[in-house]
């Protein structure tokens, strides 16, 4: 079953609520400065050629390694989410509210747009990647991979970070977290992009003004999260429990 609960006003504005909302802010700037900023920098290396299998492998670990520190940085603080979808799956197996994962979301987008325009201005005006599906696939296809890859991002942080019977899992979580987004990214790179993220794929879209793809990376990742937390939720935690502090998370 689903276990949604749409929170109150006091708990969602509460000092504590605007750290966590702070620390969202903070962990998916920097996040989505380096994974956009890793495209960009190879894109100059490579005077805007396609992307190669060495430009996938970097890009693939820059993602992975900047999520591991924004993971890590705001995992006691917001519980590191750094995502739409991730929110988003937690709410459904009742790890946070409705609304305080609406304001999640804004702190998340809000982030992801100023990473970009700080990318436009030190770049002196670059442009800014958009993520979209490959020539010769179509939108069906690269929902179902995101869907897919973001299921896998998800279930990955239920299993390491918001079971509550992970044991010593817990430690190595922002980790394992870091390591299935790169893995992802090198197996759906070249086709969907390998965003998994709605925030990631977002704020360039606004900086650059190309919104005509950008669907494709709020409804895979948003209906991958939330299957693979309620899948998670039901049959491997099996019952609801009461909403933990942010900090339980991870």
């Amino acid at each position: 079953m689903v276990n949604l609960a749409f929170g109150s006003i006091g708990d969602s504005l509460s000092l504590g609520s605007f750290k966590a909302y702070l620390s969202e802010f903070i962990a998916t700037l920097l996040f989505v400065f380096a994974g956009v900023g890793s495209a960009i920098a190879f894109s100059k290396l490579t005077s805007g050629a396609a992307l190669n299998p060495a430009g996938l492998v970097a890009v693939a670990i820059a993602h992975a390694f900047a999520l591991f520190v924004g993971v890590s940085m705001a995992a006691n603080i917001s519980g590191g989410h750094l995502n739409p979808a991730v929110t988003f799956g937690l709410a459904i197996g009742g790890h946070i509210t409705i609304l305080t994962g609406i304001f999640y979301w804004v702190a998340q987008l809000l982030g992801s747009i100023v990473a970009c325009l700080l990318l436009k201005f030190v770049t002196n005006a670059k442009s800014i990647p958009t993520h979209g599906v490959a020539s010769g696939m179509n939108a069906v296809e690269g929902v179902v991979m995101e869907m897919v890859i973001t299921f896998a991002l998800v279930y990955t942080v239920y299993a390491t970070a918001a079971d509550p019977k992970k044991g010593s899992l817990g430690t190595i979580a922002p980790i394992a977290i870091g390591f299935i987004v790169g893995a992802n990214i090198l197996a759906a790179g070249p086709f969907s992009g390998g965003s998994m993220n709605p925030a990631r794929s977002f704020g360039p879209a606004v900086v650059s003004g190309d919104f005509s793809q950008n669907w494709i990376y709020w409804v895979g990742p948003l209906v991958g999260g939330g299957l693979a937390g309620f899948i998670y939720g039901n049959i491997f935690i099996g019952c609801h429990t009461p909403l933990p502090a942010s900090e339980d998370y991870a």
